[in-house]
């Protein structure tokens, strides 16, 4: 990491957590916590002009090191940096047809085109590649309930992250090897492991302090001319992984095809080229649909295929526990408190709030394989194999 790098990253480690702390807390004391314009003036003009003198030698720099990890935490920074100008209404998609700051934004152009991501901050940057510094990690503010966020998020996708390597080590062996049982348990172990940390966030994030405190850091903001969405924390490979290869969602569904489109570059390199390696495999479902008939009442399909079950049940509870437990808790429900003119610019992923919810319940209903849910799922093809489950087992 250069000497221009190094000093900006110590500043977002430090002075700038201070200073949207002091922020937060001013916002949060008004009767109307969603209003930012005209609060702590001040403390805004200390970030706006502290962060763009320490990228000013970053921008001359450029991406000079040629190194990945150098440039994407450089990148990771400058969009912390961009999205809390975004938080603190410095600059605002809907009333600008350019960004304000384009020597940022020629950096982040700069930097996530040499390596091949979107030119903002991304989940990454505050889990997977969110590298700690004598025990504390970056974060926007010192509050309580952006650490448990934080946490509790990594520690679920880092879940997820090992349910998609058990289960992608499964197509080059066949679901009748022996070691597929291994992967299986593997897999729904680490998914249940999701559960338990989202049941973590429902049970100790403050719903208010999360929704007007950290939420409004994840919103979009424009690169250029470019709106670029908000953060979202399924941005990496693994989830998409697990859908695919259990069969419960298809790359050659227009909607899930879309979804893909959408977030691959907000994902890391590496996520980027696992996914597209995965959108080559074979599902797991469609290998036990050819097998059912001939090989029901084998022991190894017999506990194969109860293992692939299991795995698809904790997939799907784990998204009905999301949506149905922490997309209404912390998004749904305060947002009906809150006043009408705040109401357009409330997600972070850019539609109004019934728009995304839509399409959250879709994805819900697909990992769900949900029966009678107006979209396609793979509720039949797994009611087949429970059947044939049943029929081997009485022989």
């Amino acid at each position: 990491m250069s000497s221009a790098a190094s000093a900006f990253d110590q500043w977002i480690r430090s002075e700038f957590v201070d200073l949207n702390t002091a922020l937060e807390e001013l916002y949060f004391a008004q009767d109307d916590r969603a209003r930012v314009e005209g609060i702590g003036d001040d403390l805004k003009r200390d970030l706006l002009r502290k962060g763009r003198a320490l990228i000013a030698p970053l921008v001359a720099e450029g991406n000079t090191e040629r190194r990945f990890d150098s440039a994407f935490d450089v990148l990771g920074n400058l969009g912390i940096y961009l999205g809390a100008l975004r938080r603190h209404e410095l600059t605002n998609p809907d009333r600008e047809t350019e960004s304000p700051f384009m020597d940022c934004s020629a950096l982040g152009m700069h930097i996530a085109a040499s390596i091949g991501v979107a030119p903002r901050f991304t989940s990454a940057h505050l889990g997977t590649h969110n590298r700690a510094v004598n025990g504390v990690q970056k974060s926007f503010t010192r509050l309580a309930d952006e650490r448990l966020f934080i946490d509790a998020n990594l520690f679920g996708v880092l879940g997820y992250k090992s349910a998609g390597a058990a289960l992608m080590r499964i197509p080059a062996i066949g679901v009748s090897a022996p070691a597929a049982a291994l992967l299986l348990r593997e897999a729904k172990a680490a998914l249940e492991a999701v559960i338990r940390h989202n049941k973590t966030l429902y049970d100790e994030l403050d719903a208010d302090r999360f929704f007007y405190s950290v939420r409004p850091y994840y919103k979009p903001y424009r690169v250029g001319r470019t709106v670029y969405r908000g953060v979202n924390a399924g941005d990496f490979a693994e989830i998409n992984e697990i859908d695919l290869l259990l069969g419960l969602c298809r790359g050659n569904d227009p909607y899930y095809a879309q979804l893909l489109e959408e977030k691959i570059l907000f994902m890391p390199p590496e996520d980027q080229r696992s996914l597209r390696r995965c959108l080559g495999m074979r599902p797991l479902l469609d290998e036990f649909l050819e097998l059912v008939e001939a090989h029901a009442g084998a022991d190894w399909f017999q506990e194969n295929a109860r293992l692939f079950l299991e795995v698809c049940e904790a997939h799907g509870r784990a998204a009905a526990q999301h949506h149905n437990m922490l997309v209404r808790r912390f998004i749904e429900r305060p947002a009906g408190e809150l006043d009408a003119t705040h109401l357009a610019q409330l997600t972070a992923s850019g539609p109004p709030l019934d728009a995304l919810v839509g399409a959250l319940q879709v994805l819900r209903d697909k990992r769900m394989a949900a029966p009678g849910a107006g979209t396609d799922t793979a509720h039949d093809d797994l009611a087949r194999i429970r059947q044939a489950l049943a029929r081997g087992g009485a022989s």
